[in-house]
């Protein structure tokens, strides 16, 4: 068996397709069912073997821990805007811990969902590197939360066999329909065209940088799962890895690709970030991707003015799951 946690979720449902595409059909599906609405429809025309619910997921691993041949913790509170500590003490933090502990006792090997927010507003730059976990500074509880578990990972004696922890950067692709104000930009700048015939992105509100020309490292959901089935068949080579493409984009580049996507002309305006997440917002974020290439993974990753086009042509516009 192998388990995604978070299973319902965009990455997660993501990762239960790319697994199913691959022949793995006896998948354990962990998640809070039917807590978001239309959520479910992620998990349409999956073939899996069981669905457990969250809270009884840590109980049933003990348990069943000998039919288990790997873990992918997906699963997480994603929202950056929340402020109460507590609840990504909780769901992030703890939660993760047990995890880890009863895979590190049974010998499962357990790759789980870091965050590129724990490099905070990019000071100390975007390499993954175990020694500067503690100096960093991330800009929010949802950061904070990643990286805790990050540091409590790599101080922890005894660990499974094989684990990773990956920082996701900008995931963006199918099944994020029900994610509301934390789906990508892509999903809301679609609907804003399809409204309105354009799309409004943030002004610049540092005089280095033009409007829309912020930059983000933007991976498509796909190629994140072709490294997660990579890892699931390396099981060597433990640590923290950067899950991005190595090559930062403007918003603009990517409002263009939308357009492009639509076969519309691009039409952009901006408008002032939100004062309630102004004093965090990162103007440029960059994974640094040679340990992950060190270890051997060969594959490119997706283009924005390809992954993009697709998304928005395959997936978007025919209102489809992948």
């Amino acid at each position: 068996m192998i388990v995604i946690t978070g299973a319902e979720g965009f990455i997660g449902s993501c990762l239960v397709s790319h697994l199913n595409k691959h022949q793995y059909h006896d998948l354990v599906l962990v998640d809070d069912f039917g807590a978001v609405k239309d959520r479910e429809k992620n998990l349409d025309g999956k073939i899996f073997s069981h669905k457990i619910e969250r809270i009884n997921f840590p109980e049933w691993l003990k348990k069943n821990a000998n039919l288990v041949q790997f873990v992918f913790h997906i699963g997480a509170k994603t929202d950056t805007t929340e402020k109460d500590e507590a609840i990504f003490k909780e769901l992030n933090l703890d939660y993760s811990k047990q995890l880890f502990r009863t895979c590190t006792e049974e010998g499962i090997p357990f790759v789980y969902a870091s965050s590129a927010a724990t490099y905070g507003n990019g000071e100390q730059g975007y390499a993954d590197k175990e020694d500067i976990q503690d100096s960093l500074q991330p800009m929010n509880p949802y950061g904070r939360s990643k990286n805790d578990f990050d540091k409590w990972v790599l101080a922890q004696t005894e660990k499974p066999y094989f684990w990773a922890g990956l920082k996701f950067f900008n995931v963006y692709g199918p099944n994020e329909y029900h994610k509301g104000r934390m789906a990508s930009v892509i999903l809301h700048a679609f609907k804003q065209i399809k409204e309105t015939g354009e799309v409004q992105l943030f002004k610049s509100h540092r005089s280095d940088y033009k409007d829309g020309e912020q930059k983000r490292d933007f991976i498509y959901v796909k190629d994140l799962c072709e490294v997660c089935l990579f890892l699931m068949h390396h099981r060597k080579d433990s640590g923290l890895y950067n899950l991005g493409t190595g090559t930062a984009r403007t918003w603009n580049d990517l409002a263009t690709a939308i357009f492009n996507g639509l076969d519309l002309p691009v039409q952009i305006k901006y408008r002032p970030i939100p004062e309630d997440i102004r004093d965090t917002y990162q103007y440029f974020t960059e994974a640094a991707m040679g340990k992950l290439k060190s270890i051997g993974y060969e594959k490119p990753f997706t283009s924005i003015e390809v992954g993009v086009v697709e998304y928005v042509r395959d997936y978007l516009n025919k209102q489809v799951y992948y």
